[in-house]
């Protein structure tokens, strides 16, 4: 990588490239990267309350997007021997390693953002102030 502005050039691109594929298929998808976000404060959640933050996710895509971070080892699924069963959902140790560097991510776009009207067509709860 070049020091002076942070590009990669040649060798440097193409070694990126599997890092970055690696990552893209742990949290690729519409879906991943929220429910990660979701669980970041700490506080276990079950399958209804992060459908219901989520909104408009089916059932099928949900389900499949929890046990593709579970089986990443990036989420943990913990279920009670209850009636009615409960089933908890939390950020792993691995999980919780992906944060600072979505923060760092998260900081770009909002700067990104910044002064665009496409703001409020990504989110209806964004924070960003322009």
């Amino acid at each position: 990588m070049n020091a002076a502005n942070q590009k990669p050039t040649g060798q440097a691109a193409e070694e990126l490239q599997c890092p970055l594929r690696y990552m893209l298929n742990m949290f690729g998808g519409k879906w991943k990267l929220p429910i990660v976000c979701m669980l970041a404060p700490g506080t276990p959640l079950r399958y209804s309350s992060i459908k219901r933050k989520l909104g408009n996710i089916t059932n099928v895509m949900l389900a499949q997007s929890l046990k593709d971070l579970e089986a990443s080892g990036i989420v943990n699924r913990k279920q009670y021997n209850e009636v009615p069963p409960r089933v908890e959902y939390c950020l792993t140790k691995k999980g919780k390693g992906i944060l600072p560097a979505l923060v760092k991510v998260a900081g770009w776009a909002v700067e990104d953002m910044q002064g665009e009207a496409a703001c409020g067509s990504l989110c209806d709860k964004c924070q960003v102030t322009r």
